[in-house]
This record gives C-alpha cells, sequence and structure tokens, in this order.
C-alpha cells in the first residue's frame, strides 16, 4: 500500500526522516520556509557536531559529502578549573561538524533530486486539517513557534523553569586550532563552561564556540550583551573574560582575527528551556500528527545531542512507517517505545551534568578526577556521546556510577 508523509521542517530530523523514507519508495512531501539558497545566506543555524553513529546514517542515506575521516576530529579534550583538571578522551571512530548552511542546503538539494517534493512557504497549524486529507501521517519537525505548542508538555518529564544556561555561539576566527582538531570542554566553576569544536566552512575550518553561561556570573554578558550594537566592545569583553575563565584557549587566539565569522551573521545569543513534550496528537478525522526532533524533545547544547538524538529518532520513525500497514496510535507506540531510551537519556544526562556544573560537588569532583586517572574510563566516557542511553546507565544513580569506575579499575589492574 503506498503511503504519503508530509514534513513540517527540514532539520536534521526532518532531511534524515525524507530522504531514508525515498529510499524505500514512500511518497514523502517536505515543508519548509527556506529555500537552499536562503539557507546558505542565512545567519548561522546552531553549532552542531555529528558522531560516529549519525555519519554512518549518513552514509547509508548516501549523503556523507563530508568523510569523517578527512573532515572529522578523533576525540574530546576535558579541562576543569580553577586548577586545572585536564584529560583527553578518543572516539572508536571520527565525529564531524560541517557548518548547517552548508549541510542542510545540501541534503534539502538531495532530497529533491531524489524525487521528494519540496514545498517551499510558511505554515501554522491551522493548516494540518488541509494537510492531514493529503498524507497518512504528518511529522512535525520544528521545535519553536506555535508548531511546538501543539505538543503539551509532558507532565512525567518536568522542564526546567527557566533555561539552565545563558547562550552565546557561533563560527569564529582567529582561535587556532590544536595540532591534532578536537573538540574542547571548558569549566570555569561557578561561571560557566565553553566547548571548542572544529568546524568546516565554506571557507575551511574554523572554530564554533558554545558558550555556555550561568545565571548572575560574569559570563553572563557574552549572551546579554547585544553583539552588534558594539561589535569591537564585545570582541575586548570577549577576550577579557576569556583570559580569566578559559586561558588555555586565550592563548590559541590572535586578538586581531577574533571575531565571529560573517559579522553578526556568525553569531547566536539566546536561551534554550529544556522540555520533553508529549509525543503525538490526533486529527479530529484520524489523522497522526507526530513530534519529532526539537518538536518532541529540547536539549540544551551542552553534550551536543540535539541534532544526533534527531536522526536517530528519524531513522526509527522511518523504519517503522515503511514496517507498518496503518499509522495509527499503536504505531506511535513502536515508535516510542524504540526511540525513548535514547532521546530521554540524552535530555537526562544533560540537565544532570548542568546541574553538577553549576557548583562542583565532591563526589562529582571526585568522578571527574577518576575520568583523568584512567584513559580507559576517559575513552569510554567519550565514546558515550554516541550513545547516550550509556551515559544515563552509569550516571543515573551514585552506585552505577560506583560500579562502572569498579570494573574499569578492576580491568586496569
Amino acid at each position: 500500500m503506498s503511503k504519503r508523509i508530509g514534513i513540517v521542517g527540514a532539520g536534521t530530523a526532518g532531511l534524515h526522516l525524507g530522504l531514508h523514507l525515498l529510499r524505500h519508495g514512500v511518497e514523502v512531501t517536505l515543508f519548509t520556509e527556506r529555500s537552499p539558497d536562503q539557507q546558505r545566506r542565512s545567519k548561522v543555524l546552531n553549532t552542531v557536531a555529528h558522531h560516529a553513529v549519525t555519519v554512518e546514517r549518513e552514509r547509508a542515506l548516501g549523503v556523507d559529502h563530508w568523510p569523517a575521516q578527512e573532515f572529522g576530529y578523533p576525540g574530546h579534550e576535558y579541562r576543569v578549573g580553577p586548577e586545572p583538571t585536564a584529560f583527553r578522551g578518543r572516539f572508536r571512530a571520527p565525529s564531524r561538524a560541517v557548518d548547517y548552511r552548508i549541510y542542510q542546503p545540501r541534503l534539502t538539494e538531495d532530497f529533491a533530486e531524489r524525487g521528494g517534493e519540496l514545498v517551499l512557504g510558511r505554515l501554522s497549524p491551522d493548516d494540518l486539517p488541509s494537510l492531514a486529507s493529503r498524507f497518512d501521517l504528518v511529522v512535525v519537525c520544528t521545535g519553536r513557534g506555535p508548531f511546538a505548542e501543539m505538543f503539551e508538555r509532558d507532565p512525567a518529564h518536568p522542564p526546567l523553569t527557566r533555561p539552565g544556561r545563558a547562550l552565546c555561539a557561533g563560527l569564529f576566527t582567529g582561535v587556532a586550532q590544536q595540532p591534532v582538531p578536537q573538540v574542547t570542554f571548558h569549566v570555569s566553576p561557578g561561571a560557566g563552561e565553553m566547548i571548542e569544536i572544529p568546524t568546516w566552512t565554506d571557507g575551511g575550518l574554523v572554530m564554533a564556540l558554545v558558550i555556555e553561561n550561568h545565571r548572575g556570573s560574569a559570563l553572563e554578558a557574552l549572551a546579554t550583551t547585544p553583539y552588534e550594537e558594539a561589535p569591537e566592545a564585545y570582541r575586548d569583553l570577549a577576550l577579557e573574560l576569556f583570559r580569566e575563565h578559559y586561558p588555555d584557549c586565550s592563548e590559541r587566539i590572535d586578538p586581531t582575527e577574533f571575531g565571529p565569522l560573517d559579522g553578526p551573521r556568525g553569531i547566536l545569543q539566546g536561551a534554550v528551556t529544556p522540555v520533553v513534550r508529549r509525543t503525538h496528537t490526533v486529527l479530529d478525522d484520524g489523522t497522526v500528527v507526530l513530534a519529532l526532533g526539537d518538536a518532541h524533545v529540547t536539549v540544551d547544547p551542552l553534550l551536543g545531542q540535539g541534532a544526533n538524538m534527531a536522526s536517530h529518532a528519524a531513522w526509527v520513525l522511518a523504519e517503522e512507517v515503511v514496517r507498518q500497514d496503518v499509522l495509527d496510535r499503536r504505531f506511535v507506540e513502536h515508535v516510542d517505545m524504540r526511540r525513548q531510551d535514547r532521546v530521554l537519556s540524552a535530555f537526562r544526562t544533560t540537565n544532570l551534568l548542568m546541574e553538577n556544573l553549576e557548583a562542583l560537588p565532591a563526589d562529582f569532583v571526585e568522578f571527574l578526577g577518576e575520568l583523568s586517572r584512567n584513559r580507559s574510563l576517559a575513552d569510554e566516557f567519550t565514546e558515550w556521546f554516541n550513545y547516550p542511553e550509556r551515559f544515563w546507565d552509569d550516571l543515573a544513580d551514585p552506585r552505577r556510577t560506583a560500579a562502572w569506575i569498579a570494573r574499569h579499575t578492576a580491568a586496569s589492574a
């Protein structure tokens, strides 16, 4: 039986879902507000790294245009101050980051070239009843605005009452790469965190900076001071704060070259409130409208899980669409059972680590110390970025964490 699927939103979730369905002969229409050319000219969309599990899906979809062996990086470094604890962890296979102003338009064009229907223009939830008459399933992938509000917050997973961090993120020039490109996590206790991500752009490799600032700290000014109003003053402010809070990064900055790539188009300032929403709603005619990606679960970017868990959930959904004949409530139950462990684990672990990084409680400091002393432990911790359910398996309870450390200690001995 031929199926027709409508997808609202052309981010990672929508694109991976649409491309996967096309491989199986499913009719897919993708609704997006911006054409590929408009995406290329837009403000920076985010700062995203795709881990090996996501790159593997891209390879299967035939859209691995930036092979990780060439464009990727092999691991992470973690630096926790004020008296730095520094350690490294390696992946089993490299991760990779590409400016989404390159990535999304290329995959959108792949979708259209492979027979997907691309519809440009703005939709609202009021359009859904008319869409329902055309499709067997409607999937909403946008986590902002009125579409996200269609899905009530899930009371089983209470959101934070406000954003956990004041955020500044962007693509920055003037930051020298490490001898071997890697992601670096910096922690300034009580003030904030910063993640450096080597990212490929049209102009080559630059550094994406995800700057997570605690409310009330001096670093919060990086999120609340509008860059476009006084770029030079903002640069001087950032350089001063980096020298105090992130000295290792500061030493690799050329002040004369430092600044957002593309000026105001290269930087984002704001905040994210983590939330889990209901997985679906059903229209009056019985058509299921399913939430995917940010429409379902929104996480803080601290652990870089948003796009990766969206890709995972899209893959699960595509497989169930192909497998099942009827796309009803029972179909949704199958989708939810398969995607929830990874998606909810990413949500829970991100919130847990954000909470611990606020004040570095003694047991968390000891945990970091164990990571710094045991390379196999640090490697497995780093590999968990591919599998956030493993994060949660071993961090959900202090007894689980102790058992995990004990296993590695015994193996090392």
